[in-house]
């Protein structure tokens, strides 16, 4: 059974950072893409950032590129997304999830992730 579990949120002023980590079980993290959701309250969820399996393709919303370094370490079974120069309109809670296929291409679409994490809630404050 695949599971995720984030973690590494928490509350922090405007222009500070956070690390958070997504910890995977059940099968080859590996042979598989990752992706990072979030959801504003009020607001449906978005995607956040997406990598490949090797970790050599990566992909960003708009609103966190040059901010926001997805990487991933295959060794640990671990995703990790490094947040800096956190705004308030960042404020969501942040989840992990997986595809159930490999070798998925587009990693922003929602639709190709079936493994979801409970999610982290991050608050940044003005």
């Amino acid at each position: 059974q695949v599971q995720v579990v984030e973690s590494g949120g928490g509350l922090v002023q405007a222009g500070g950072s956070l690390r958070l980590s997504c910890q995977a079980s059940g099968r080859t993290f590996s042979r598989y893409s990752m992706g990072w959701f979030r959801q504003a309250p009020g607001k449906e969820r978005e995607f956040v950032a997406g990598i490949s399996w090797s970790g050599l393709t990566t992909d960003y919303a708009d609103s966190v590129k040059g901010r926001f370094t997805i990487s991933r370490d295959n060794a640990k079974n671990t995703m990790y997304l490094q947040m800096n120069s956190l705004r308030p309109e960042d404020t969501a809670v942040y989840y992990c999830a997986a595809p159930k296929k490999s070798g998925i291409m587009t990693l922003s679409d929602e639709s190709l992730y079936d493994y979801w994490g409970q999610g982290t809630q991050v608050t940044v404050s003005s």
